[in-house]
C-alpha cells in the first residue's frame, strides 16, 4: 500500500521550482543590509502585467486611483462571461503577499491569480497597491487597505454596474492576509455606508512572534520563507519596541473566515494558532490543510492544490451568500 504519510520534501515540478527560485533570488538580492530595498532593482527584476480592458480568458482589468501622493491604486478584475449577465456578483477585495516589503498587484503572479478568481468564482476583483515596508512602516499598509474600502464605500460607481458591495469579501496571502485581517477589525468598528463585508479569505497568513514554533525550527530548507527572511521582513515593517500581537476581535461582528495552511509552510503553526484564536473569539471560521504544498503555493497553475484552493475558496463564498 502507497504511504500515507507526508514526503520529508515538498514534491514540486521543475518549472515551479524555476519560478521559486527566481523569486526568492530576487526578494534576497534586493535586500540590503542595512534593511533597505534596491527599489530599482527590484522594479525592473518584477516581471508586471499591465491593465489590459480588453478581455483575456474572460477577464478585463483597469487601474483606479485612490491618493497619488501615496501611490495607493487598486486594479479591478472583471469577469465578461457568463457573469456579465448575472443581476448582480460579489466583490473580493484581495491583498497580495511578499512580506510587506514586495511585489504589487501588477506583478504578473497575482495579476494572473486575480484574473482566475474573477473567471472562476466569479467575482469583481479589487487588487490593492498598498505602501511598501521598509520606506512606509505600520500602520500605512492598514490605513491603506480601510482607506480602498472607504473609497469604494464612497465611490461605488468606478466598478462594474453588478457589482454587489453587500457581497464584499476580504481576501489576501501571507502578508496580505495579515492586512485583510487588520482591515476586518477596523471594519467592524467603523460605519461604511454601503459596504457589508460577508467572509475573510485568509491564504496562509503571516502572523509570528518571537518564540520559535516547531514548524519553524524543522521547515529551514523548504522554498521562499524562512525564519531570516520573515525576521527580516517583520523588522522591516514595525516601529521599534513593537510586538507581533495581532488585535482582538472579541465583541466585534467578525466575518466568517476560511484559513488556508501548507504543510511545508514555516508559518503553519502560527496560522493554525490564529484559526484557534478565532474559534475561541467565538467566531466562525474554517480551516483547510494542505499537507503536501508550500508557502505560496496557489500562485503556481501546474500545482494541483492551487485549482483545489479556488474550489474551495468559490464554495465559501457560495455558502456565505445563501446565508444572506
Amino acid at each position: 500500500m502507497p504511504s500515507t504519510q507526508s514526503p520529508s520534501k515538498p514534491l514540486l515540478p521543475w518549472k515551479t521550482r524555476l519560478s521559486i527560485s527566481f523569486l526568492s533570488t530576487l526578494t534576497d538580492v534586493a535586500r540590503r543590509p542595512d534593511g533597505t530595498v534596491n527599489r530599482r532593482l527590484m522594479n525592473f527584476l518584477d516581471r508586471k502585467a499591465i491593465a489590459n480592458p480588453k478581455p483575456v480568458n474572460g477577464v478585463s482589468s483597469s487601474d483606479v486611483t485612490v491618493d497619488p501622493d501615496r501611490n495607493l491604486w487598486f486594479r479591478i478584475f472583471t469577469p465578461t462571461t457568463t457573469a456579465a449577465t448575472l443581476a448582480s456578483v460579489p466583490v473580493i477585495v484581495f491583498f497580495h503577499g511578499g512580506g510587506f516589503s514586495f511585489l504589487s498587484p501588477a506583478s504578473f503572479a497575482y495579476d494572473a491569480v486575480c484574473r482566475r478568481f474573477a473567471r472562476k468564482i466569479p467575482a469583481v476583483v479589487i487588487s490593492v497597491n498598498y505602501r511598501l515596508c521598509p520606506e512606509h512602516r505600520y500602520p500605512s499598509q492598514y490605513n491603506d487597505g480601510f482607506d480602498v474600502l472607504q473609497f469604494l464605500d464612497e465611490n461605488g460607481a468606478v466598478l462594474p454596474d453588478n457589482a454587489d458591495l453587500t457581497k464584499l469579501i476580504l481576501a489576501g496571502d501571507s502578508a496580505g492576509a495579515n492586512l485583510a485581517h487588520h482591515v476586518a477589525v477596523r471594519v467592524c468598528r467603523s460605519r461604511l455606508r454601503k459596504i457589508r463585508v460577508i467572509g475573510l479569505i485568509s491564504i496562509q497568513p503571516f502572523f509570528g512572534g518571537e518564540e520559535r514554533t516547531e514548524a519553524e525550527i524543522q521547515l529551514t530548507g523548504v522554498p521562499l520563507v524562512s525564519v531570516p527572511r520573515t525576521d527580516w521582513m517583520w523588522n522591516a515593517m514595525l516601529p521599534d519596541g513593537a510586538n507581533r500581537d495581532h488585535e482582538a476581535v472579541n465583541g466585534l461582528d467578525y466575518p466568517d473566515t476560511i484559513v488556508f495552511v501548507g504543510g511545508f509552510d514555516p508559518l503553519k503553526d502560527w496560522q493554525r494558532r490564529y484559526y484557534e484564536w478565532l474559534r475561541k473569539s467565538g467566531k466562525e471560521a474554517k480551516l483547510i490543510e494542505y499537507p503536501n504544498t508550500i508557502h505560496a503555493f496557489y500562485v503556481f497553475p501546474e500545482l494541483p492544490e492551487s485549482s483545489q484552493l479556488i474550489t474551495e475558496v468559490k464554495d465559501f463564498i457560495n455558502k456565505r451568500m445563501s446565508k444572506m
